[in-house]
């Protein structure tokens, strides 16, 4: 018995030894197989169906070193200071909020929900395919509440915890143009990031809701992204000569296991956090030592909705800037390439940005303040504008668009464009943009989709089979 017994163990054995041995040499063909599909090293990993593009321009150095001398100011930090109030005090899309008059007249109100809050003059759909109906309408109409407003409303001052979307009706339904694109919600206005001031004029039926108005916009905000205080409090805040601007696409503060409140706030581009003074720094926060980070001060609410200022850690690695960054060509060029590949989003809707969005983030980090929409931004007197007459030819354009400096602005019916440059005698642009057309060189009309911060040659680019970009450019706006 002892000896079938070896003899049995033996024979597993030997076969437990030839199946390890089939697996590893199954291994072996399939990481030499591997191998050979996996890409040579120095070989590109790039594809493209844009014409005229190639890898290497998609990095932002290929374009600063097209430019010559040494990096210098466009506008000093002063000069922006001065052009934001003048921009303030002329265009009727920007509002000082410092200025605010504390009390509004119900007809004021009203005008402003109402000039936001409306029945489109187009079908709208939801994501599941219905058509919005009168009755839809009629109860996002109940919530705003608009018989609750008295004859004189005091406002309210509020600063922002964390992003929030500002809406066209109090709700968070989703509406489009089209029952199979939902790329586009047509609720979706703009959003609004932590630290930003606003004030509250109104509030919705269900109590949920805010209209607001921001530096330059006025929409509906979810309360609980809101926290409220004194007028003098939050401007003390606001105004701190001392902070920390956000120079990356996003930044989240450090994790803090004790405070939820400051626990990965995601940041965005172009906010702006006071930071705590050098003698007023804690040694630990969170069970955390603070001398790896920049501690800012965050604003948080309690739970009555009432402004709270906490301590809170952004690593020192993030990208990250004490004060605004200097205002010259190479860091708009950085600072653009630094969404490269960000999908669109319609409003500031999918946690990304429009193309005004894109453009008014990349010259905050500046300290440069800009109307929202395009067309506010366009036909602002804010910069030197080049204006075209609807009689302007192709070569007119061509040739201003070609004297442009990098950083200017090329602006079209619902679009902005930041120039980069030429290459081959041919301007480019980076952009947050949805749609791709245009005209190969054997004459087929080629139809896509970019959905994100591209890089572009102007030229080709088609709206449709009869119009291209460059017929519906209006206007080239410099900042200077």
């Amino acid at each position: 018995m002892k000896v079938i017994m070896i003899q049995v163990k033996k024979n597993i054995l030997f076969a437990t030894t030839a199946l390890v041995s089939v697996l590893l040499s199954g291994l072996v063909v399939s990481q030499e197989n591997k191998t050979e599909r996996s890409i040579k090293q120095g070989e590109s990993y790039f594809v493209s169906d844009i014409e005229n593009i190639r890898e290497e321009m998609l990095a932002p150095s290929y374009w600063q070193q097209k430019l010559t001398g040494r990096p210098s100011p466009i506008l000093s930090p002063s000069q922006i200071q001065q052009k934001n109030k003048q921009l303030f005090r002329n265009n009727p899309h920007m509002t000082d909020l410092e200025l605010f008059s504390p009390n509004l007249s119900r007809k004021a109100i009203i005008d402003k929900i109402t000039s936001i809050s409306k029945k489109s003059s187009n079908p709208r759909y939801y994501g599941d395919g219905h058509l919005l109906t009168d009755e839809n309408y009629a109860t996002y109409k109940n919530n705003l509440n608009i018989h609750a407003i008295t004859k004189t409303v005091e406002v309210t001052w509020a600063i922002v915890t964390r992003r929030a979307d500002m809406r066209s009706f109090p709700t968070n339904d989703s509406v489009f143009s089209t029952p199979d694109d939902i790329n586009l919600d047509r609720f979706q206005e703009t959003a609004l990031f932590p630290t930003e001031v606003v004030v509250i004029l109104h509030q919705s039926k269900d109590q949920n809701w805010l209209f607001v108005t921001s530096y330059n916009y006025s929409a509906w905000v979810e309360k609980k992204y809101l926290a409220t205080g004194s007028k003098e409090s939050i401007f003390n805040y606001k105004n701190s000569a001392n902070f920390l601007v956000i120079t990356g696409d996003k930044v989240h503060t450090t994790f803090n296991p004790y405070k939820s409140s400051v626990s990965e706030i995601l940041l965005e581009m172009g906010v702006t956090l006071p930071l705590v003074d050098k003698d007023k720094i804690p040694s630990s926060i969170g069970g955390q030592n603070t001398y790896t980070s920049y501690v800012v001060q965050l604003p948080t609410r309690d739970n009555n909705g009432s402004l709270i200022i906490e301590p809170a850690l952004i690593p020192r690695n993030k990208d990250v800037n004490i004060g605004y960054l200097e205002f010259n060509r190479q860091n708009i060029i950085n600072q653009s390439f630094k969404f490269l590949g960000e999908r669109y989003g319609w409003g500031h809707s999918f946690n990304a940005r429009d193309c005004t969005g894109f453009v008014g983030e990349i010259y905050k980090s500046f300290g440069i303040l800009m109307p929202r929409n395009t067309g506010q931004q366009a036909t602002s007197q804010q910069g030197d504008n080049i204006i075209f007459s609807p009689s302007a030819s192709k070569d007119e354009k061509i040739g201003q668009i070609k004297q442009l400096d990098v950083g200017d602005l090329i602006y079209i019916p619902g679009h902005v464009m930041i120039y980069l440059g030429q290459e081959n005698n041919q301007p480019y642009i980076i952009h947050d943009v949805s749609g791709l057309s245009y005209f190969k060189e054997n004459g087929d009309y080629y139809k896509s989709t970019l959905n994100g911060v591209s890089v572009t040659p102007l030229l080709p680019l088609m709206l449709n089979q009869e119009s291209s970009y460059l017929d519906r450019v209006y206007n080239l706006k410099k900042i200077k």
